[in-house]
Parts: structure tokens; C-alpha cells; sequence
């Protein structure tokens, strides 16, 4: 009962991950997504068949879980943007007046 109870949080978790991942577009998101559930199915399994065996599969879970959630939490080590982002109103970008014809009144 337990072994088909893990299997199918297995499944879920892996079609929550890329539904998440599809639905946000953040592959972040979706990758936390199936940790976390992943991370309950090996608690299921470890209460379903106590032993040094799911115990170990739990542990690697939960270590893996941790370490990928670090790395995902970093920024990127570039930034989004490569170029400054266009101006939406070009009037600042007008030619200066030349020092001649700076619009003196005659008199």
C-alpha cells in the first residue's frame, strides 16, 4: 500500500514540476516544486518500511533538495540584460545648439 502510495506522489511530483515550470516560466519554481514533493514521497517511504535503506533514500532526498534549493537561490552570475533598455521618449536625445547660434536677441 505504502510502495504504490510513494509511487504516485512520485508521478504527481514530477507533473506538478512541469506544469509549474510551464505555467510560470520559471524553471526555478518548477524545480522547488518537484523537490518538495519528492522530498514527501521519501518520507512516505521511509514510514511505510522503517530501515537504514529508506532511510538513506530520505537523507539523499532531503540533501539534494537542500543543495539545489542554495543553488537556485544564487543570482545568476550574469545580468539579465546585455544592453541599456531603449528610451521611450527620444526628446532629451536632441542635437545640442551649436555656441554661435545660441538665439541672441537684436537690438
Amino acid at each position: 500500500m505504502t510502495g504504490t502510495l510513494v509511487t504516485a506522489v512520485t508521478a504527481l511530483a514530477l507533473v506538478a514540476g512541469v506544469l509549474t515550470t510551464l505555467s510560470t516560466g520559471a524553471l526555478r519554481s518548477g524545480v522547488r516544486v518537484l523537490l518538495d514533493l519528492l522530498t514527501a514521497a521519501g518520507l512516505l517511504r521511509l514510514a511505510g518500511e522503517p530501515g537504514w535503506g529508506g532511510l538513506a533514500g530520505a537523507v539523499a532526498i532531503i540533501a539534494l533538495r537542500q543543495l539545489l534549493g542554495t543553488a537556485l537561490s544564487w543570482p545568476p552570475p550574469w545580468p539579465g540584460r546585455q544592453s541599456p533598455a531603449r528610451c521611450a521618449d527620444d526628446d532629451h536625445h536632441l542635437p545640442l545648439a551649436s555656441s554661435g547660434e545660441t538665439g541672441k536677441a537684436e537690438g
